[in-house]
């Protein structure tokens, strides 16, 4: 850590929003990646990284200084996402295709259709929509590690920082993630294709 951060972080750890503003600047953008690429709505990212920084704020007492501030960020984002994602889990889902039940008969939802119509762009979205898809069959370990090496690619050193853990078990978390996301892609390969021939 630079002598500037730790100043900041120090002023920051006495109330010093303004401080606190200049060390999230380089944070901002990556911090909202990783919600993005975990929860998978540009929405809730934007509202789960705002949570992300107000615990931030709220918990930099505890922040020993013994790594970078952006990695003790990531790891907060991390388990900011998790725990939004264990909630979701428990939540119950309606079907949109599930009939209503209205005046002793059942109707079909009538939902309108937002979504921009097909064009140049649709085949870079629906590949990147795939391939975010498969990201989240992931587990939530395996889900992690890939989003902070191969999108936002942070070290091995920082992930360990960030899930707590060896580097060694970073690696080896890497290596299975990625074999699964590549069996997962591996029976999507026909919508992949598809999607190129366009």
């Amino acid at each position: 850590m630079s002598e500037n951060e730790r100043d900041l972080v120090e002023r920051a750890k006495s109330g010093d929003i303004e401080a606190f503003e200049q060390l999230i600047v380089g944070c901002q953008k990556k911090v909202f990646n990783i919600a993005y690429r975990m929860i998978g709505n540009y929405d809730d990212a934007n509202e789960l990284a705002q949570e992300v920084f107000l615990k931030a704020f709220r918990s930099i007492k505890k922040f020993k200084g013994d790594s970078l501030f952006s990695t003790w960020i990531y790891k907060v984002t991390t388990n900011v996402c998790l725990d939004e994602i264990r909630t979701r889990k428990k939540k119950v889902v309606i079907s949109l295709d599930q009939e209503i039940e209205f005046n002793d008969r059942e109707i079909k939802r009538q939902i309108p259709d937002n979504a921009p119509t097909p064009d140049m762009e649709a085949e870079t979205n629906e590949i990147k929509q795939i391939v975010n898809e498969s990201i989240a069959q992931l587990n939530e370990n395996y889900r992690s590690v890939i989003i902070l090496r191969d999108i936002q690619g942070l070290s091995y050193g920082e992930i360990s920082k960030v899930v707590n853990c060896p580097e060694g078990t970073v690696k080896s978390r890497i290596n299975r993630a990625r074999q699964a996301l590549k069996k997962i892609l591996q029976g999507k390969k026909e919508l992949l294709n598809e999607e190129f021939v366009k």
